[in-house]
């Protein structure tokens, strides 16, 4: 049955849970069909670029490139599992969120409580840290010296975000607890998973050579990790996103105001899990990935809120710096008009 709703009543986002906790239950056969078709094409392409290496390096490094996408379907499902949302069992959600940890590089238990905290906290400008991408306000980048300003024109510069940064985060912040040192539960979490990554290295190593480190392992999951960054970054980071103080912030005005919905060709839609939908997601986690678009369908109040194209999007990556005056992020340049 089709969920309606009078889409010219006011409605606030609180009311908004009310009606989307109507989608919240995944179906068994459904999830399975939806980890079938990510996982059994990573695993033929993985095995077709190994033999390809044998016949053409550019062809097995065209393969990985194409298996990058899967490789990120696969963890927007363990991104599911992190929220409860793609099997009924939260032991099941969580131990496939674990087996998928080992092949994106991401200790499940050590993510999902980061995460957690980035969802219980997004736009809150006194609980930015961990779990999110660090945002200055202008009144902050006022009162930093030179240094600061420039370590975070470098922080938030293209080359660092979405180049140094992907490698960074995967490759050596997820091999720590990172924010989580005190828990033994998230060492745990991160030792087994290194393990498991390590082994699978060595084996790698041992029947092929270097070959399929570097021209398969090694671009798949850099790529995967750097569109990751890039979908996690704009769907928070637009000129009138959400931000407040302790004292003013509300977490279902913020989900529902503070996350884009990022319009993109139904083909890297698919390929991103719907992620792009992120604010349905973040004001209602539990909705499994492939009924988000049941929501626009249904709601289109919500279809129209907050679109972001692709080509907008590269243009809000100029934007820096929240303005608690105007409510806006702004870019370095319109800050220093202003600070001028």
């Amino acid at each position: 049955m089709q969920n309606t709703i009078d889409t010219h009543s006011p409605r606030t986002a609180r009311d908004w849970v009310k009606v989307l906790a109507t989608y919240r239950d995944p179906s068994l056969g459904r999830s399975i069909f939806e980890l079938a078709v990510t996982l059994v094409p990573f695993l033929a392409l993985w095995a077709a670029a190994w033999w390809a290496l044998s016949v053409s390096y550019f062809l097995a490094l065209g393969l990985s490139v194409v298996n990058a996408g899967f490789l990120l379907r696969l963890f927007i499902i363990q991104h599911d599992c992190g929220h409860g949302a793609f099997f009924r069992s939260k032991q099941a959600g969580d131990w496939l969120g674990r087996c998928l940890g080992v092949l994106t590089l991401t200790p499940y238990d050590v993510w999902q409580r980061s995460h957690s905290i980035h969802h219980g906290g997004a736009g809150n400008l006194s609980r930015r840290g961990l779990g999110d991408i660090h945002t200055m306000t202008l009144a902050e980048y006022r009162a930093e010296s030179w240094v600061g300003r420039l370590m975070y024109r470098l922080y938030r510069s293209p080359v660092v975000l979405f180049g140094l940064g992907p490698f960074y985060i995967f490759f050596v912040q997820n091999r720590i607890p990172f924010g989580l040192m005190n828990g033994r539960r998230y060492w745990i979490s991160a030792m087994l998973t290194n393990v498991f990554i390590f082994l699978a290295l060595g084996v790698m190593w041992w029947f092929g050579g270097w070959a399929p480190l570097l021209l398969i392992f090694l671009p798949s999951t850099l790529i995967a990790a750097t569109v990751g960054i890039w979908l996690f970054y704009v769907q928070h980071q637009f000129e009138t996103t959400h931000w407040d103080q302790d004292e003013d912030w509300q977490l279902h005005e913020s989900a529902l105001e503070g996350s884009s919905h990022y319009v993109l060709p139904r083909a890297l839609q698919w390929m991103s899990g719907n992620i792009g939908i992120h604010h349905v997601h973040h004001l209602y986690s539990r909705i499994p990935f492939y009924r988000l678009t049941e929501v626009l369908r249904d709601h289109k109040v919500l279809e129209e809120s907050n679109r972001m194209t692709l080509r907008e999007s590269f243009a809000n990556a100029r934007l820096h710096l929240w303005d608690e005056n105007s409510k806006r992020l702004l870019s370095f340049r319109q800050a220093r008009a202003m600070l001028s």
